[in-house]
């Protein structure tokens, strides 16, 4: 039976910047790329206003990067690739109705990529349709300024720059003020919004909560393998974008900071590129990540929460492997536990043992083999966050850790980063390597079902979870996402902290999907 398509038939939507038109396929109405606000480069996002009927049935343009996509690791991670173009401050939406009375809860997703790269349709994953129409609620995802563009500060060179080292979090602002003013005409409710991101996108959402002029655009927040505490990309001492930025004048051989506003974006990108390795090694700022000012108060485990922030529920966690996509150095599916042993004692040494009897403990039914790929990057300050919220904030905070093993995959690969995206988004159907018989139909309703219930209520619990308390002062509950999901308590901090320990020269290794390029 063919699915319904229409275009013609359907009205026009009325929005603060003008009149736009999009499409309905199979049970759900489709706006791409529609433009919340515009921006001079380097500068503060402005609204936007368009006379014509702007038709919202082609994605947006995405922030340029400052390396060109190569595809590879694509069935770990699918891509999209896109057109990119400055003028990226557009969003997409998702809904069943279009009734501005309907109310339904509003999801609204930050993309991953740190805040470097990345764009809100590069995981084959973000698609919204699914998450629509089987979560009953109105799906929204947003591009903005990226790398230098969104993220370098230029304030010690004039006052319409003072926020340009945040010029990225302000767009999402934007978007967030749009999404406001305008989502009831989608069938979405404004006093019901929760923000979602992953990886650098779960940074995002602990930004905004930290940023006052944010207060009230956003209620709750889902953080997925992405918190900072200063140390995975890093706060340089000396934050000033003085020296990056001279130095980059200097290599394109102009002498005026408003030369930068117009110099063509390679030819910036290729100078940023060239002169700031060397400023970055030896400690200083070269921008890319926000800079904590007047505007954003900094990440809540370096300057802890807002007032506002500690208002807000959240659910935080992380996948088991994280940043491991290469080959384990014994393949599992093989090798004896003896020679297995022998492996970890050579990365480990003295920590070896103890860390066996932590791991054992904390993963009874995991092969030892996967000790190697255990991630402490982001599972400590997932597990820091819950515990700071316990025991500040008047909302609670839900712990997870995805931990799916996925066989027939590069010798039974352990969950990896972004492995669990397709699960929140009800897209497994779309990623090969999710599809699992007989365990991927009832992971994906659980997981699924948690975003769901989150969105509605500010409780991630329902019927097809074991019952899943929030973190408290004294004692932390994580929900395993896996095989059986199952909570279980204080069951893995000192395995991490030793690990922590024991590898001190941990360097995250995703698959490489770019070349010494800069793009045109």
């Amino acid at each position: 039976m063919a699915k319904v398509f229409k275009f013609d038939e359907l009205p026009l939507v009325e929005t603060t910047g003008g009149k736009l038109r999009g499409y309905f396929f199979d049970k759900t109405y489709i706006f791409k790329g529609i433009p919340y606000a515009q921006a001079k480069r380097f500068q503060m996002p402005e609204e936007v206003k368009w006379d014509d009927v702007f038709e919202a049935v082609s994605y947006g343009t995405v922030s340029p990067m400052l390396q060109e996509d190569t595809p590879t690791g694509e069935l770990f991670v699918p891509h999209r690739y896109w057109i990119k173009n400055e003028n990226c401050q557009n969003l997409n939406i998702w809904t069943t109705s279009m009734d501005n009375s309907a109310k339904k809860p509003v999801l609204v997703w930050l993309h991953g990529g740190a805040f470097s790269a990345g764009s809100s349709i590069e995981h084959i994953a973000y698609d919204g349709a699914n998450l629509c129409h089987n979560g009953d609620v109105v799906v929204v995802s947003i591009n903005h300024r990226l790398n230098i563009l969104g993220y370098l500060d230029l304030s010690p060179f004039g006052e319409k720059y003072s926020n340009s080292a945040n010029a990225g979090h302000a767009d999402m602002v934007a978007a967030l003020k749009w999404i406001n003013k305008n989502i009831a005409m989608f069938g979405g409710d404004p006093d019901n919004i929760t923000i979602f991101g992953q990886s650098g996108g779960g940074m995002k959402c602990t930004g905004l909560m930290q940023i006052p002029e944010a207060d009230g655009l956003f209620h709750k927040a889902i953080i997925m393998s992405g918190v900072s505490d200063g140390r995975l990309l890093g706060i340089p001492k000396d934050s000033s974008g003085k020296e990056i930025v001279e130095a980059v004048m200097n290599e394109l051989k102009i002498t005026q900071i408003e030369e930068l506003e117009t110099i063509p974006y390679y030819d910036l990108a290729q100078a940023y590129n060239k002169v700031s390795p060397a400023i970055a090694e030896s400690g200083k700022y070269v921008g890319k990540i926000p800079m904590a000012n007047d505007w954003y108060m900094g990440e809540p485990l370096i300057t802890k929460f807002t007032e506002h922030a500690k208002t807000i529920p959240f659910v935080v966690g992380t996948v088991f492997g994280e940043f491991t996509f290469g080959s384990l150095p014994v393949d599992k599916t093989k090798v004896a536990e003896e020679e297995t042993m022998i492996a970890l004692t050579e990365k480990f040494g003295s920590n070896t043992a103890k860390l066996i009897e932590l791991y054992k403990q904390s993963y009874p039914d995991k092969n030892l083999a996967d000790l190697f790929a255990l991630d402490y990057i982001f599972r400590a300050p997932s597990k820091a966050l819950a515990k700071l919220a316990a025991k500040e904030c008047s909302a609670p905070a839900y712990l997870y850790n995805f931990t799916l093993e996925f066989p027939d995959f590069k010798q039974n690969k352990i969950a990896w980063h972004c492995a669990d995206i397709p699960f929140f988004f009800h897209n497994t159907d779309k990623v090969e390597v999710c599809n699992i018989p007989n365990v991927t139909e009832k992971l994906e309703a659980q997981i699924f079902g948690m975003v769901k219930a989150f969105a509605h209520t500010g409780n991630p619990n329902h019927n097809e979870l074991p019952n899943w308390p929030a973190v408290t002062p004294e004692c932390e509950a994580t929900m395993i996402f896996d095989r059986e999901c199952e909570v279980r308590y204080d069951y893995d901090s000192e395995l991490i902290e030793l690990l922590q320990n024991a590898s001190p020269n941990y360097k995250p290794t995703p698959p490489k999907r770019v070349e010494d390029k800069v793009q045109h």
